[in-house]
């Protein structure tokens, strides 16, 4: 498996997994093709891919903001989850937004999808709000958000 930033002719499979695995149930297709190629071309967002063999198995996209960044989308296909991708590709951004002088990291998911809020309780993120309606006004988004300024031990004794 390798990890790379996308390019163009990533969108259109960014697009689909995000459909189907992120969207899924929800009315209309918010992250479309177009909108994941404005992704990739916008200076302030990453948008990063897993491949393996040349086929693309997971993906982020995570906004940059002065100390702030805000993941946007996060998926794996289901042949590869629990493979360590998913935690491979937060482990990238969250090395990126050091990198960038960003201290807090803030992310969404469906208040309904305990596997995610597991798998990012387990990456360090708490709880931070409930959002009604979030998801397309159906929904309750669950905000998690994490400090990620590394903890520099005392070296004075």
């Amino acid at each position: 498996m390798n990890l790379r930033l996308a390019n163009f002719a990533d969108a259109q499979s960014i697009a689909l997994m995000s459909r189907e695995l992120i969207e899924a149930g929800l009315s209309g297709w918010s992250w479309d093709p177009k909108r994941v190629t404005r992704a990739i071309q916008a200076k302030d967002t990453a948008v990063v891919v897993a491949a393996v063999r040349n086929h693309l198995t997971g993906f982020a996209i995570m906004n940059f903001g002065d100390e702030q960044a805000h993941l946007s989308l996060l998926a794996v296909t289901p042949s590869h989850q629990r493979c360590g991708i998913g935690r491979q590709l937060m482990a990238w951004l969250v090395e990126s937004a050091l990198v960038a002088g960003i201290t807090t990291f803030n992310l969404e998911l469906r208040a309904t999808n305990f596997a995610a809020k597991d798998f990012y309780r387990a990456l360090g993120f708490s709880e931070a709000a409930y959002i009604p309606g979030y998801y397309r006004g159906v929904e309750t988004a669950l905000r998690m958000s994490r400090d990620i300024r590394r903890q520099i031990p005392d070296r004075i004794s």
